[in-house]
């Protein structure tokens, strides 16, 4: 049975479903940056569902007090990544191009941009080390996800020579799911969210990627999982993002 639910709410619902396995079987460890409500609620609804089929995934959230999510920064994340501890890391930018490369540095040519944003930090990093990133942006227009971003803050592939155990797995918007096939450096479109439509899709992505004849519609969660995303997730992420958790998800 499916209920009505949020746009945020059904990409938390289908990241968790990207990561229900890890790259080598279970999914081990989650790691969460900054700014990042929709992803941190995801791996938390990931770490519950886990749980109650007995099983353990721990989570890292930038930012989190609580002593179960808690991290020493970026230290704590990027040791897990080099050591090959972290299945999945997500990331977001200004601009997203159709071979995954990230720009958060700004619009324009470098070093004369005309709007500049909050930086690269480790981005380039966790991007190389992390088998699989999710990249997530609630902006789903020519705008955001462009032909060829202006920077490249982390590049989405690498020459073969180039060690890389690391890079894009999918990307999800509030239009539709993307998943990268890194051999051919193109996004494949996956499943379109309910009131878009393949077209719909297009007009608004300036990238070229490649789709099925009959893309398929996001498939929306059910009432326990919702059930468990506005209960014991909402409470959880409620330690690092009090305004998500209460104004989205509906936690006291």
């Amino acid at each position: 049975m499916t209920v009505p639910c949020r746009t945020e709410e059904l990409m938390i619902h289908i990241i968790a479903g990207l990561m229900a396995e890890g790259p080598k079987g279970e999914t081990r460890h989650i790691g969460c940056g900054v700014l990042s409500p929709i992803p941190g609620s995801a791996a938390l609804l990931t770490r519950h569902k886990a749980a109650a089929a007995g099983k353990t995934i721990k989570v890292s959230i930038i930012g989190h007090g609580a002593e179960p999510y808690r991290t020493d920064g970026g230290v704590d994340i990027f040791d897990c990544a080099g050591q090959g501890r972290l299945d999945y890391f997500f990331l977001s930018g200004g601009q997203i191009d159709g071979e995954a490369n990230v720009n958060l540095l700004g619009v324009g040519d470098y070093p004369g941009t005309t709007a500049r944003w909050s930086g690269s930090f480790g981005s380039a990093y966790l991007y190389f080390m992390v088998p699989r990133v999710i990249l997530f942006t609630l902006d789903h227009s020519r705008r955001t996800l462009v032909e060829t971003v202006d920077f490249i803050s982390a590049p989405g592939t690498s020459a073969e020579n180039v060690y890389r155990p690391g890079g894009p797995f999918a990307l999800i918007t509030p239009r539709c799911l993307f998943m990268f096939d890194r051999e051919a450096a193109r996004f494949r479109l996956a499943s379109i969210h309910p009131g878009e439509s393949a077209d719909s899709i297009r007009e608004h992505t300036g990238f070229a990627y490649d789709a099925p004849d009959d893309v398929p519609v996001t498939e929306a969660p059910d009432a326990a999982t919702l059930a468990l995303l506005r209960g014991e997730v909402a409470a959880d992420i409620a330690g690092a993002y009090p305004k998500f958790a209460h104004d989205v998800l509906g936690a006291a």
